[in-house]
């Protein structure tokens, strides 16, 4: 069971960046996706998520409109667009996959972790 975050990288500030997470070993159809962010000296926090049961997402109210996560099951991979970028955003992002029905976008509900990805906002 595996999942590898990529797509991370340097953006200016109010551009886009696109983050990938393919699993391995298991089928990402049956469990629920997340992606999470922590920032140097800060918790780590979730930052988007997606029900597998019901398809229902989940935002943090700072990426909230700006944020968008969805998923191929055919390719076994979830993404995170991430527009409007700001240095706040800057952080390494982890990718995560939990039980099929989640309510909550908490990295205590997940199971599975990959490797995290650096995204670095700044001109």
């Amino acid at each position: 069971v595996q999942l590898q975050a990529s797509g991370g990288g340097l953006v200016q500030p109010g551009g886009s960046r696109r983050l990938f997470c393919a699993a391995s070993g298991f089928s990402l159809d049956a469990y629920s996706t997340g992606w999470f962010r922590q920032a140097p000296g800060k918790e780590r926090e979730g930052v988007s998520c997606i029900s597998s049961s019901d398809g229902i997402t989940y935002y943090s109210t700072s990426v909230k409109g700006r944020f968008a996560i969805s998923r191929d099951n055919a390719k076994n991979t979830t993404y995170l667009q991430m527009n409007s970028l700001k240095p706040e955003d800057t952080a390494v992002y982890y990718c995560a996959a939990g039980p099929s029905r989640i309510v909550v976008c908490n990295s205590i509900v997940m199971d599975y972790w990959g490797k995290g990805t650096q995204v670095t906002v700044s001109s």
